[in-house]
């Protein structure tokens, strides 16, 4: 069995700063990131859509020890977010500084964006979902 939106395509989009789930067409659940079977009845019917990316954080933790690909970065906040439309997705936030984070993090809404707030451009480590707090 092929996947519907295969792991490069998922990794493409969040490189334009988009977000692609599956729904189930069975149950109408949606899975983020997307897997070869629905995460709530394990139905194989599923059709790619796309999400709005907003949501609100439901937990977080702080990074101390990056891994290598993140040497040098730390520290830095790895949030967990409930999507509007359902999945929840993990990602990291910036604008939040992780020295001084608390559990008002937590319903905290947020916007996926993958755009320097410099020059526009994706971000470096644009594979990973980026958000910002949406006031």
């Amino acid at each position: 069995m092929e996947p519907k939106i295969s792991i490069n395509e998922y990794l493409a989009t969040l490189g334009e700063n988009r977000l692609l789930g599956l729904k189930c067409k069975d149950c109408g659940f949606i899975t983020a990131p997307p897997r070869l079977a629905c995460r709530k009845c394990a139905g194989q019917d599923t059709e790619p859509v796309e999400l709005s990316g907003k949501g609100k954080i439901v937990t977080f933790t702080s990074v101390y020890i990056p891994t290598e690909n993140r040497r040098g970065q730390t520290p830095y906040l790895v949030i967990m977010v409930e999507l509007d439309e359902g999945p929840w997705i993990m990602g990291n936030i910036s604008g939040v500084d992780p020295l001084t984070a608390s559990l008002d993090l937590i319903d905290k809404r947020v916007i996926m964006n993958n755009l320097s707030p410099v020059d526009g451009r994706i971000l470096k480590d644009g594979i990973i979902p980026q958000f910002v707090l949406d006031n």
